[in-house]
């Protein structure tokens, strides 16, 4: 399983931080029509249990949000992926189709408040990667977005750069209908609170809709790592 580690200026600025690293194999396909009446009804519940006001304030969100001030990014400008998307719910806007892994990892975020990290693990270079944080000028394409100014921002990195933040992924690492061997990140600068039962959460939709196999989980706090099974 690949390498992830946590840079002590991450560790020291967001000491609560637990990371859900989970591989699989999977088969992905276009979008599927069942996985969107899931989505459907998860932005329904959003929609009369929740208001644009509060969204900013629920803890996960609330402590990525943190995370991002404490290394001096405004959380306002460049939101976290799991706000926009419940900001896009209540603001009645359509969610975008992307592919079913896509949509799958969106409707786990939209859930559980956690922005998270999905990539083709075929693609990250070399065995292992580290959490830091983006330096002024750093090359880094989001995915949809462009050029995207990620200093101050939390940043995965392989051995030739970023890859995930967030607030968007990188072109260079994307899933596409050809991905096979999925990586997903589950961000918990909250803490260890929530975090297992969002990665049951994502293991049930992975193995319903991707026919996930090979599955690996492991948990990460500061320079602890520790293999799990859920």
């Amino acid at each position: 399983m690949l390498q992830v580690s946590i840079s002590e200026k991450v560790a020291n600025g967001c000491p609560d931080l637990c990371i859900l690293v989970l591989t699989c194999k999977v088969k992905n396909t276009e979008s599927d029509e069942q996985l969107w009446e899931e989505i459907t009804e998860e932005e329904k519940r959003i929609r009369t249990s929740t208001k644009l006001e509060q969204i900013n304030k629920w803890l996960p969100i609330q402590a990525t949000r943190q995370a991002y001030k404490c290394f001096g990014k405004d959380p306002n400008r460049y939101r976290p992926s799991a706000e926009s998307l419940r900001r896009r719910i209540l603001r009645e806007l359509p969610l975008y189709k992307v592919d079913t892994l896509v949509d799958l990892i969106n409707l786990v975020s939209i859930r559980s408040g956690y922005s998270i990290g999905g990539f083709d693990a075929d693609k990250v270079n070399g065995n292992k990667l580290v959490l830091g944080v983006g330096e002024e000028g750093e090359v880094y394409r989001g995915i949809g977005r462009g050029e995207l100014n990620i200093a101050g921002l939390p940043v995965y990195r392989d051995s030739i750069g970023g890859i995930g933040t967030p607030t968007s992924d990188e072109e260079r690492t994307k899933i596409s209908l050809e991905t096979t061997h999925l990586l997903m990140i589950i961000n918990g600068y909250s803490g260890f609170d929530g975090l297992i039962d969002t990665g049951k959460y994502a293991i049930s939709l992975l193995s319903k809709y991707v026919s996930a196999t090979n599955i690996e989980i492991k948990v990460i706090q500061g320079k602890e790592q520790k293999e799990i099974v859920l």
